[in-house]
């Protein structure tokens, strides 16, 4: 089930829990966010990451796991280059994932590689319970 924390214009905010339907609530709460916001553009590309992250939260943390939306102003004085989606995934394992490069026959390992080579921008902070992982989309024709 999920659970809604924020739903306000430019934000969409979700808790769920570590089970294993989650990636899945995950991919459709998103793209109908997105689909909602005008921004099919962009939604392959950030469903793929979502379910990335959150198949490695569900792999390592025991905790709920959130996904927040936010559709960034370009006026606004934090954004560095224009319009852009950030999306973060939190978890409450403080350990910050390592990007690590995946031999052909491994199973795993790719996720953060994706995220990396997909996003303008990305990274990993700490907060008061855990830590997230974030990554910013370009939009064009913004």
């Amino acid at each position: 089930m999920i659970g809604v924390i924020d739903t306000d214009g430019e934000c969409a905010e979700w808790a769920f829990p570590a089970e294993p339907g989650a990636v899945r609530t995950a991919r459709h709460a998103v793209r109908g966010t997105l689909r909602d916001w005008g921004l099919d553009s962009v939604g392959d590309v950030t469903v793929l990451l979502v379910s990335e992250l959150v198949t490695n939260s569900l792999r390592y943390a025991s905790g709920p796991i959130g996904v927040r939306l936010v559709r960034r102003n370009p006026a606004a004085a934090d954004a560095p280059s224009g319009p852009a989606l950030l999306v973060e995934v939190s978890d409450p394992l403080p350990d910050p994932p390592r990007e690590r490069i995946a031999e052909p026959d491994d199973e795993g390992g790719r996720g953060l590689h994706l995220v990396a080579v997909s996003a303008q921008r990305w990274g990993t902070r700490h907060g008061k319970s855990g830590k997230t992982v974030w990554f910013e989309l370009a939009l064009p024709g913004e």
